[in-house]
């Protein structure tokens, strides 16, 4: 019998508060998070920048206990998936590998060598597929692949984006269920989906089909919230935790909320519709900073549909996804990282000079000019930085 290795990919968080900085440093030195034209400039701007960010986030990472419970939550998601995959009749491992934290990739990779796996299923707990994840952790295995021969021999068929899959439109559905039951009005109950962001140009550049399965999945959530719960309410769509100065897709959450508020909505049912663990986005981002700005723009019953998780729906759904993978055509590392355009972004093979509609190139520029800033502020010993009290 095949000896098959499930690998979820996920993107990482600190765990500990001294993991914060650590954790900003990994996630900047990814060339997918900021483009810069010489390579040699990557780790020194990710250390500044990880530097100046870390205050504030670990912050946040304070205020829901000291560190992401992301980790956690995923090893607890690979083991519920394994024991459905066994049930099944499948002799499947699962494995976690995260982007930016442990355990990383590599990690995930030897312990797949070392249990002899003779055939390995990825699957990215991305439902969407966006180049800065799902791309990003699909080129990291391919890099780790390229460079190591015995792993190289083994079998790799990968799943690309689900966001159709049935069992997570179910899952969904039935919680945005539950807690519309709950409103003090559930007739009057709109339910709101905030995704995270990625930058435009990712989208009308490189044809990254992130906003299109978002928004795909959005209607099929309803649908089914209608035709198979009896819920019919209002919806919107809006994306969240954008960083830097360039344009990201668009609505804003927090443009949206006040919108809802001027609208006089009283009933908001908040639906966390990219992210299928508790992290910081939901348990910060969400349910302490939208939450604040929800009450303040008058919306009086603020709701969110926890997290999947260990959702059992969801984790049916996670082994049907693998399931079809092995019996399914194959799906190679190469197909699953390409994008639909052909654009290679990344790395970025010339500096672009000149205005141009690729505000991608100026968020690096932006940075550039950032970094040195700091190098002459550490020189001279005075400048805006440390009038702010950042130096």
């Amino acid at each position: 019998m095949a000896r098959v290795g499930v690998l979820l990919m996920n993107l990482g968080g600190p765990e500990r508060i001294q993991d914060v900085g650590p954790f900003l440093y990994n996630l900047f030195s990814d060339p997918e998070i900021i483009r810069l034209p010489t390579p040699a400039l990557q780790k020194p701007l990710a250390w500044w920048i990880s530097s100046i960010r870390s205050r504030k986030s670990e912050k946040a990472y304070r205020s829901i206990g000291g560190g992401s419970p992301l980790r956690r939550i995923t090893e607890q998601q690979a083991r519920e998936l394994q024991s459905v995959l066994r049930q099944r009749g499948i002799a499947a491992t699962s494995y976690v590998a995260m982007r930016y934290w442990h355990p990383f990739t590599e990690s995930a990779v030897a312990d797949i060598k070392a249990d002899e796996i003779t055939q390995v299923v990825v699957l990215p707990l991305y439902p969407h597929f966006s180049i800065g994840t799902s791309g990003s952790s699909f080129r990291e295995l391919s890099r780790l692949r390229d460079n190591d021969s015995d792993f190289r021999k083994l079998p790799i068929r990968c799943i690309r984006s689900w966001y159709d899959q049935p069992g997570y439109v179910r899952s969904l559905a039935e919680l945005i269920a539950e807690q519309i039951a709950l409103c003090e009005l559930p007739d009057e109950a709109h339910v709101f989906f905030t995704a995270h962001g990625v930058p435009k140009i990712y989208v009308e550049e490189a044809g990254d089909p992130y906003q299109r399965e978002i928004e795909e999945c959005s209607s099929l959530i309803m649908d089914e919230l209608e035709k198979s719960l009896g819920y019919r309410s209002s919806s919107s769509l809006s994306y969240q935790s954008r960083v830097g100065p360039e344009e990201w897709l668009k609505p804003y959450t927090e443009d949206v909320l006040e919108q809802l508020g001027r609208e006089g909505t009283r009933e908001l049912v908040v639906v966390p519709i990219s992210f299928v663990s508790e992290h910081i986005e939901t348990l910060q981002e969400i349910d302490i900073e939208y939450r604040e700005l929800a009450r303040k723009c008058g919306i009086v019953n603020f709701r969110r549909v926890p997290a999947l998780d260990t959702y059992p729906v969801f984790i049916q759904g996670l082994a049907d996804l693998v399931q079809a993978s092995l019996n399914g055509p194959e799906v190679s590392l190469d197909e699953a990282s390409q994008l639909p355009s052909g654009v290679k972004l990344y790395p970025q093979e010339k500096w672009q000079w000149g205005w141009n509609n690729s505000s991608e190139v100026w968020n690096g520029r932006v940075a550039m000019i950032l970094f040195f800033e700091f190098l002459l502020e550490i020189v001279g010993g005075n400048g805006p930085l440390h009038m702010m009290g950042l130096l």
